[in-house]
């Protein structure tokens, strides 16, 4: 049986999905296009009364496995010779798990959920363009951190290597130009690692499949 990814072009779960070409595990695609709101369908509800995406089904799981930093992680640990975690290193995986977090409940969370459903935060359309003020000003902060751990040449986020971390942070890389700022000028060392991953065959195959850029 198969993994089935419930996902939405070029949303977080573009993360999840390259996992799964990096696993080379088999698995099916579900639309959830949440640009026209299909997350909050009954029929999606039924699956992840949380609304979101990413979802994965698991082959014996009953429920779906929801959340981006547990479903990369699952599939990290589900399928080691991927190399999607550091192995055998408590503190590199720690390291892995200390920036899912960061990366989701801030960057993702608090910045661009400030930017882009300000209404998470408030029901008072008044107070909207002051939330995503602010969640523009967490997202250019904590890209200013994101680019300084690449500037030692690196283009991994882990000094072991390639991880789960690294599709999360390529799916932040696209938002920033989506928001329109200038990456390549103001995040040099990141844009350079974003570069090189791209060309990962995993990566180009979900960029067509998805059928979005980088750019934007």
């Amino acid at each position: 049986m198969d993994y089935r990814l419930f996902y939405s072009p070029g949303a977080c779960s573009m993360a999840a999905h390259i996992a799964l070409q990096e696993v080379q595990a088999p698995y099916t695609l579900e639309l959830v296009d949440v640009a026209t709101r299909a997350n909050y369908r009954p029929e999606y509800l039924a699956i992840n009364p949380k609304a979101r995406v990413p979802a994965l089904g698991i082959p014996g799981q009953r429920r779906v496995l929801t959340e981006l930093p547990a479903i990369l992680t699952y599939l990290a640990q589900q399928h080691p010779q991927a190399g999607l975690l550091p192995s055998g290193d408590p503190v590199g995986i720690a390291r892995c798990q200390e920036w899912l977090a960061w990366l989701s409940g801030w960057v993702h969370g608090a910045g661009y959920g400030g930017i882009w459903r300000p209404e998470r935060y408030s029901g008072d359309t008044a107070h909207y363009e002051g939330i995503g003020a602010q969640g523009r000003r967490t997202v250019i902060d904590a890209y200013r951190v994101i680019d300084q751990q690449f500037a030692d040449g690196r283009h991994q986020a882990l000094a072991s290597g390639y991880s789960v971390v690294d599709p999360f942070l390529l799916v932040l890389y696209r938002w920033g130009n989506r928001i329109g700022l200038d990456m390549r000028a103001d995040y040099p060392a990141w844009s350079a690692a974003s570069m090189q991953m791209a060309r990962r065959p995993a990566v180009q195959a979900v960029l067509q499949r998805e059928a979005v850029s980088l750019d934007g």
